[in-house]
């Protein structure tokens, strides 16, 4: 019997034990759960916060970026495609000149000249590689009260054909390349015009010049001319024909064309 009954009692401290133990582990599984669940809504809310930060940090460096790369209305309007957003590129192939009742747009690297070419004449540059390159203003008094009381613009060509040279050699000569017999420089006209400029009226003449030298194929010279207060302003440019056609033209057409009076 008392083995029976120890038997029991430590069967029962046994199944005793064992019901203390199993009471236990739901409270332990519990416990890890809420700590679990608990740990997870943090992360969750961490992650949340972030996130939201990035989006603000994002919208931030947008709207940044938005102010810095904003252009002025001109510059947008003005500027090449590939500077949009920079300034303005400016004209550094000709410099402004204001003389004494004229202005016009000298090549940046043509230089003045002392020589003097015409009556009247008060201003010649040059280009630094070719002399023959060039532009000459001069004025004069006339009793003209405007261009056109010289006549058309051919005519004006006439008066001032001084302009263009004068033949050097007189004498008899039949020289090539169709120049008249004892004749060794030869005029044509390209283009003449009257254009009006502001409340002034101007003529402007285009003119080939050839001589039997063949000297640089001929000169382009081109001429633009008016009246104002009793004084004949000219302007000449002129450039070779073989320097025309290697990027001189733009040149001699720029600073011709920019001419006025004040």
């Amino acid at each position: 019997m008392a083995s029976t009954a120890c038997f029991l009692h430590h069967h029962a401290l046994a199944a005793s034990s064992a019901t203390a133990r199993n009471s236990r582990t739901p409270s332990a599984v519990s416990t890890r759960s809420l700590v679990v669940k608990a740990s997870q809504k943090h992360d969750v809310a961490v992650s949340d916060e972030a996130a939201v930060s990035r989006r603000l940090a994002l919208t931030v460096l947008i709207g940044g970026a938005a102010v810095v790369s904003k252009v002025s209305p001109a510059d947008a309007a003005y500027g090449e495609a590939a500077n949009v957003f920079g300034k303005p590129k400016t004209n550094t192939d000709f410099l402004p000149y204001n003389g004494e009742g004229f202005k016009l747009s000298i090549p940046s690297k043509w230089n003045p000249s002392k020589e003097v070419e015409f009556p009247g004449q008060v201003l010649r540059y040059e280009d630094n590689f070719d002399q023959s390159s060039n532009v000459t203003v001069s004025i004069t008094s006339t009793d003209k009260k405007s261009i056109t009381d010289y006549g058309s613009p051919e005519e004006f060509l006439q008066k001032v054909n001084y302009l263009l040279g004068k033949q050097a050699y007189f004498g008899q000569t039949d020289a090539e390349g169709g120049f008249d017999s004892g004749v060794v420089a030869s005029a044509n006209i390209l283009e003449a015009s009257a254009p009006v400029i502001g409340d002034k009226q101007y003529y402007f003449l285009s003119v080939l010049t050839r001589t039997a030298d063949g000297d640089e194929g001929g000169k382009h010279q081109l001429i633009t001319a008016t009246v104002k207060d009793g004084k004949l302003y000219i302007c000449k440019a002129q450039a070779g024909d073989k320097r025309w056609f290697k990027g001189a033209r733009k040149f001699v057409e720029n600073t011709a064309s920019s001419f006025s009076v004040a």
